[in-house]
């Protein structure tokens, strides 16, 4: 392997392409990663930026990769390979940058009037990963997710969906239903008649199955949502788009969008179970890419999430020479507290950021209430740190080494453990100095360094991924 000539020795590396795809039984390993660790920490992570003379124009646009991080016997082995989507051909044949989420859709009249109330369906699924019975997906805003082979990383195609609610927007966020054996997620409809539909995906099927609808003038970007054990939670932000506006074609999907800060977020609640929209429930604005949690208490609604004051951090996500064109805003964990029948919502800072890419035990602590997440966290220009917070105190345990810049922490439960956190987290880390990255593993209980295993080059920064035994 040749490798991919480094740029910087900083933060900025992680928006450097990888075009190589690399095949490594065993990686060295400093420390020792607990007897019990299996399976593989898979990721899915924008790689390339560059076609021909043109780069992208935004992090959530480069071409998507995937990283498979593999366990046995305290050994690691890694790969990485390209989702083979229409996406990435176009690019590695030469062909210009399509569409995207902030990128230049570069259309000309006649494409636009083509696209009249059709936003591009991009199959370039490179923000998360998700397990659809034996099936594996990786998954954007648009909804097209691409299945893939979990050991080899080969591209099997687009997981073809039914379900008459002709989507055109959705999340790369949805929700496992234990109890009913279904994938939740929701998409919205752009037209004349806009509308958001929440739906299931059985496990071993591909018709979804609509738990709720909801008519709307003017949807809001959502890029998740909640669900406690007997509540779905639609959080609308005052970031939204006209459909006349979006089907001008003439912009970048996000760049559609307004902010109104005068507009209160509204949180939409709707029974689990019925699909009976609750209510709607207001609070002063604010924006959020992640939501942590959610749960129900003695008629009242909580829902955990990361809070920006506004949606300015999409717009320092933009690329700009070798790095990003602003400075990332603050951000903080946040409580919404909903009152189900009197209406009101109570807000409380859980801890102090700037934070973001949160992670729970998600298995047993989804929907109920909890006491940890996992955060990456910043001190300087990009995320540089990893936090342990207790959400019922705020304390918090801290992991942060000179020149490096982690990922999402991602929580591996030990087979059998009882306790939240019983186990380790896992995250891919970019090491400026040295110019290339490394797994970390801390003990989830200390939050101390235990093992790191180290890759054969850069990996570029990703957003989410999946441990699967």
């Amino acid at each position: 392997m040749t490798g991919t000539a480094v740029r910087s020795a900083s933060w900025e590396l992680g928006f450097t392409s990888m075009e190589e795809e690399t095949a490594v039984d065993r990686l060295p390993v400093e420390g020792a990663l607990p007897d019990w660790l299996s399976g593989a920490l898979v990721r899915v992570t924008p790689a390339k930026y560059d076609v021909g003379d043109r780069r992208v124009g935004h992090w959530f646009d480069g071409l998507a990769m995937l990283n498979r991080f593999g366990f046995a016997n305290g050994q690691v082995s890694y790969k990485s390979r390209f989702l083979d989507t229409d996406a990435y051909r176009g690019a590695r044949d030469g062909q210009q940058v399509g569409a995207g989420f902030g990128t230049d859709p570069c259309r000309t009249l006649f494409q636009r009037v083509q696209a009249m109330f059709s936003p591009d369906f991009t199959d370039n699924a490179n923000v998360n990963l998700a397990r659809v019975g034996e099936r594996y997906v990786a998954m954007t805003e648009t909804p097209l997710p691409i299945e893939f082979d979990p050991e080899t990383l080969a591209t099997i195609g687009p997981l073809e969906l039914q379900g008459r609610f002709g989507p055109h927007a959705t999340t790369a966020h949805p929700h496992h239903d234990p109890v009913k054996g279904e994938l939740i997620n929701y998409v919205a409809r752009f037209g004349p008649r806009c509308e958001y539909v929440i739906y299931g995906l059985p496990l071993g099927g591909t018709e979804r199955r609509p738990i709720a609808r909801m008519k709307v003038r003017q949807p809001a970007y959502m890029h998740a949502f909640s669900m406690s054990e007997r509540h779905l939670v639609l959080t609308e932000y005052p970031l939204r788009v006209s459909a006349l506006r979006l089907a001008s074609g003439r912009r970048p999907f996000i760049q559609n969008y307004r902010w109104d800060g005068d507009e209160p977020v509204r949180f939409q609640v709707f029974d689990r179970e019925t699909g009976e929209h609750r209510g709607t429930y207001e609070h002063d604005a604010f924006f959020s890419f992640h939501h942590v949690n959610a749960f129900d208490r003695d008629g009242e609604l909580v829902v955990d999430l990361v809070a920006y004051p506004d949606s300015s951090i999409i717009d320092g996500l933009y690329l700009e020479g070798d790095g990003l064109r602003g400075n990332l805003p603050h951000s903080d964990l946040r409580r919404y507290v909903i009152d189900l029948e009197g209406g009101g919502v109570r807000s409380e800072t859980l801890a102090e950021g700037p934070l973001d890419l949160p992670r729970i035990d998600y298995g047993a602590r989804n929907g109920r209430d909890y006491t940890t997440v996992y955060a990456a966290t910043i001190a300087g220009d990009w995320f540089d740190g990893l936090a342990k917070i207790d959400v019922t105190d705020g304390s918090r345990k801290s992991w942060r080494a000179d020149g490096c810049y982690p990922g999402e922490p991602v929580f591996v439960k030990r087979l059998g453990g009882e306790a939240e956190d019983d186990g380790v987290v896992l995250s891919v880390v970019l090491d400026g100095r040295a110019g290339r990255s490394f797994l970390l593993a801390l003990d989830a209980a200390s939050f101390e360094e235990i093992a790191r295993a180290e890759a054969p080059h850069h990996i570029p920064y990703g957003f989410h991924g999946q441990h699967w035994a």
